[in-house]
């Protein structure tokens, strides 16, 4: 029985139900990770470094949003939510919109990249809550192989609790400064006889940061997600979840002197977001050694932060309303996955799937109606273990865009084990990102029709990243203590920015950047007691531009935004347009950034954890800049039992130091996005 408890919580850990009967695998000295490969592996023999954010790292933080936890991992950069949504990336490359689309999210399997938010993640619409995941797995490196497009520069697969591990019911508010109001609950319990259930539903708000010059803040969220699975026999489970989030908040701007809303252009108003979804999963133990799965996904995302023009206030205009959030995106997506031993010392996983996404929009693609994309995929990856001494990967996918085209994506992976407690591993991958619906088919009109703003470029290729590294992992159990440290170069060719190609022609998006990253990683854990765990990051890195094949033809184009740069090629100049690029590109990422994590578990049922974060500057957008900064949270709990029930009493503060910038600093107007300390208090109940 014991055994089996093992698989089970194995295959709900595994994003596609990937189950083998290899003891190692299970009672493997070092952590088994699956996000990689999608094949179970120990650290030391998966094809990329990983950094895995438990359960215990997530209530020790306090953490209130799932965005706030990549503060924990190296290389990844994140700001607080504001009147713009939060961000999360890997290594820069930070782009003139709300949304990340170059590091794939997954719950339970299912990707989190929309449509409608231009083929990126939405971070207020995150359909879980930090108390239902068990553990979250980043790849800290391409992995277009195993998960597609969007895997381009890395990938957070977020796996929630087992229902199984869920019964009773729990309750939890939090009240503090700032607005902070939230409340959840949450039940679990048996389904028939061989079935289990999780419920959850949870709302948060506060005021957000506090507005000022032309700009205010308010936030609210709430998510409601179910879980059913259910064992049909001894090799045969279905899995089915569904779920619900909203959330509400301000966006627009005020007058810079009166402070008054300008009904005229982009009043202050409510944004509206939601998303729904759907996923059923079969799993069937195929033998001792394979197993196949078969998942399907519906998600559905809309937003709203429309605005009327009064044609009696601003005078009669041909589209009287703006919504450049709006209205809705679908996808649909199927996938089956087949994994097996071909032969001895050698597994292999392959699978393919097939999606359908499509997005309306009335502002941003007048007068298109719905366009559609449909995207076919096919991808393998096999491990190689032909001694004690050495593990080999290789893995390739294939993908056909009807928007985009087709494109292979190929990696390679060797790890050499010098002793039990240290690996050294080699790898190369290839990668490619492909725009979003509305980068190939946009068209925004102006309010009063005289000009199109922004039109979609349908000839737009995609960005392609060629990824080399060397890594090194040691695990030293005596010492309770392991090492990660990646270095890593990295190319990113044919960036595309929405930019104006002609002078009177509307914005589009182009190629107009070569990027190259290097730098390296390390990721320190020891625990030197039971009752105390240490975890220090640290991520340097430098960032380098220059212009791409078609760069160079727009600033050769007499009438181009870029025009006059080619006439000065050898002389060291820069037309100032493309400066700008050029500044965004390289201050994209800070060039130092670290962070601390200290656990520490107290006498009498108290828990303290303390969370220290150094970041240098940063630019998020062409037109904000963040100064370095340091942040220090912290978190103080106690454990309790009262009448045979039990709880937890915490209290939280963020920012200790105090205000500080993480996403625009003032500059010479009062017009920064700062973070003030924030406190609150939580009690949460277990019956």
């Amino acid at each position: 029985m014991k055994r089996r408890r093992y698989l089970s919580v194995l295959v709900c850990m595994l994003p596609f139900g990937t189950l083998l009967a290899e003891d190692e695998l299970f009672f493997a000295e070092l952590p088994v990770v699956a996000s990689v490969s999608r094949l179970p592996q120990r650290l030391a023999d998966a094809p990329a470094s990983v950094t895995v954010i438990d359960r215990e790292m997530i209530r020790a933080s306090g953490y209130r949003s799932l965005n706030d936890l990549f503060r924990l991992v190296p290389g990844f950069q994140t700001f607080a939510h504001s009147d713009v949504g939060a961000r999360v990336n890997y290594h820069g490359i930070t782009d003139d919109n709300d949304f990340s689309p170059r590091v794939q999210v997954l719950i339970d399997g299912r990707s989190l990249h929309s449509p409608l938010f231009r083929g990126g993640v939405n971070w207020a619409l995150i359909p879980v809550a930090l108390e239902d995941i068990e553990r979250i797995e980043v790849v800290r490196g391409s992995n277009s192989v195993s998960y597609g497009t969007n895997a381009f520069l890395g990938v957070v697969n977020i796996v929630t609790i087992d229902p199984s591990l869920v019964r009773g019911v729990s309750v939890s508010a939090s009240r503090g400064t700032q607005g902070v109001n939230d409340y959840s609950v949450r039940g679990g319990g048996k389904l028939g006889e061989t079935g289990n259930f999780r419920l959850s539903y949870q709302q948060t708000s506060d005021d957000g940061l506090k507005g000022n010059y032309d700009w205010e803040d308010s936030y609210r969220n709430r998510r409601f997600d179910a879980r059913f699975d259910y064992a049909v026999n001894l090799r045969d489970s279905l899995e089915f979840s569904l779920g619900k989030v909203e959330g509400r908040f301000l966006s627009g701007s005020l007058d810079k002197v009166t402070r008054l809303s300008d009904p005229c252009d982009d009043p202050l108003r409510n944004r509206d977001e939601s998303s729904t979804w759907m996923q059923a999963r079969w799993l069937r133990a195929l033998s001792e050694t394979a197993d196949f799965s078969l998942r399907y996904t519906f998600s559905e995302d809309r937003g709203d932060n429309a605005y009327r023009i009064d044609p009696v206030t601003c005078g009669v205009v041909p589209y009287p309303k703006v919504n450049e959030s709006g209205d809705w995106g679908r996808r649909h997506e199927i996938e089956a996955t087949h994994n097996f031993v071909p032969m001895a010392k050698t597994r292999l996983v392959w699978g393919a799937s097939w999606r359908h996404d499509e997005m309306s929009s009335q502002t941003m693609m007048r007068g298109r109606g719905t366009e559609a994309r449909q995207v076919w995929r096919a991808f393998a990856n096999g491990e190689w273990k032909p001694s004690t001494w050495l593990t080999a990967n290789l893995g390739a996918s294939n993908e056909y865009d009807t928007l985009a085209g087709n494109h292979l994506s190929p990696r390679a992976s060797i790890a050499f084990h010098l002793t039990p407690e240290n690996t050294l591993r080699l790898g190369y991958t290839q990668a490619w990102r492909t725009a979003s619906i509305l980068a190939y088919r946009g068209n925004y009109v102006a309010v009063d029709g005289s000009e199109t703003i922004f039109s979609g470029n349908s000839r737009l290729p995609a960005e392609r990243l060629d990824s080399w590294e060397v890594a090194y992992l040691g695990n030293w159990r005596q010492w309770r203590m392991s090492l990660d440290v990646r270095h890593f170069r990295e190319t990113v060719r044919d960036r595309l920015m929405a930019v104006r190609p002609a002078k009177d022609a509307p914005d589009s998006e182009q190629s107009i950047q070569d990027i190259r990253i290097a730098g390296y990683e390390l990721q320190w854990r020891w625990q030197p007691l039971e009752s105390t765990r240490l975890l220090i990051n640290h991520a340097s890195l430098r960032v380098n531009s220059e212009l791409s094949g078609n760069g160079w033809v727009l600033v050769a184009t007499e009438d181009s935004s870029f025009h006059g740069l080619a006439a000065i090629k050898g002389g060291g100049g820069f037309e100032p347009e493309y400066a700008v690029y050029q500044r965004l590109a390289e201050g994209s990422a800070p060039r130092r950034s670290s962070s601390l994590m200290w656990m520490q578990k107290l006498p009498a049922g108290f828990d303290f954890s303390v969370m220290r974060y150094w970041v240098d500057a940063i630019k998020w957008t062409r037109n904000t800049d963040a100064e370095k900064y340091q942040r220090t949270d912290a978190r103080l709990a106690y454990n309790f039992k009262f009448a045979g029930q039990r709880g937890e009493l915490a209290y939280t503060a963020q920012s200790l130091e105090g205000r500080h910038a993480e996403q625009r600093k003032s500059g010479t107007k009062p017009n920064g996005r700062y973070v003030d300390q924030r406190h609150w208090i939580t009690l949460r109940l277990d019956f």
